[in-house]
């Protein structure tokens, strides 16, 4: 299994950045077994959370062993704290980086497919949130989209009011990132208004996944979100089981997304004692 660092300059973010990618280009054939077939590869595109960065989730999950498994490229950015939002006001366009320009790139330097049906984005975290908002917002691109403990956090931003020293309860980093809070319900940062929109237009839905850790804060605005996607209609499939926000849960449950996707090789399927829509 190729483990590539690739470093290339962004438009949207108007500097170099840096991605990891596993790519299964370069697997073995033993005598006996079959030549695997040459053909364009399904891609992952895998969102680390905060504080975090590219080289998150080769180091704390075996995502690269399963990746090999079923013949699955994943592709890793960087967020850089900034929850894969556009921010105009400051150059950083990185829903835009994230939807567009990342796989446009990836497509032309890799051999991935550029079917929709074969292109899923996933995240943790604040990375939960950015694949959940970029999916919808770019149905087009991605036939899935999941959030692992997605930090669905947008019904909280308006009790933020203090300027902290700690990150999370800083107003002054929520605005950095999201411009004028006052602002964010209805936009392309609103995973519940672009849910809304997309059912409304009659476009294509992403399938979409969602777990989250029963010890976890976040898990209950992740259920309100269940809810809201199962009234609108979407393919959903959630699980919730014993966790905490940590890397136990996300090893446990990438492999439980991988299961979940149309990849090829091993599929366990979505494990008893959870909870499907």
């Amino acid at each position: 299994m190729a483990l590539i660092q690739c470093n290339f300059i962004s438009k949207s973010l108007m500097r170099t950045v840096p991605i990891n990618v596993v790519l299964p280009t370069d697997k073995l054939s033993f005598p006996g077994q079959p030549v695997p077939e040459e053909k364009p590869l399904k891609t992952l595109y895998l969102l680390h959370g905060v504080f975090g960065n590219y080289t998150d989730w080769v180091s704390g999950t075996r995502i690269q062993s399963w990746a090999e498994e079923r013949n699955l490229a994943v592709v890793m950015p960087s967020g850089d704290n900034q929850f894969y939002v556009d921010n105009p006001r400051s150059n950083a366009l990185y829903g835009t980086f994230i939807g567009q320009e990342l796989v446009e790139f990836t497509r032309r330097s890799f051999p991935l497919s550029r079917k929709r049906e074969d292109t899923f984005i996933a995240g943790l975290s604040m990375g939960g949130y950015g694949a959940i908002v970029n999916g919808l917002r770019f149905h087009e691109t991605f036939g899935a989209a999941c959030g692992l403990s997605a930090a669905l956090i947008l019904d909280q931003l308006s009790s933020h009011t203090e300027y902290t020293d700690f990150l999370m309860t800083n107003r002054g980093y929520y605005e950095s990132v999201f411009g004028e809070l006052g602002k964010v319900p209805g936009s392309d940062m609103d995973y519940t208004a672009l849910a809304e929109r997309l059912a409304a237009s009659g476009g294509e839905k992403p399938k979409i996944y969602l777990a989250c850790g029963t010890e976890d804060g976040l898990i209950t605005p992740n259920r309100i979100f269940r809810d809201k996607l199962k009234s609108l209609g979407y393919d959903l499939t959630w699980e919730e089981g014993p966790g905490k926000h940590d890397w136990y849960f996300w090893d446990t449950y990438i492999r439980k997304v991988l299961d979940w996707l149309p990849l090829d090789g091993p599929q366990q399927g979505v494990s008893s004692g959870h909870v499907t829509e």
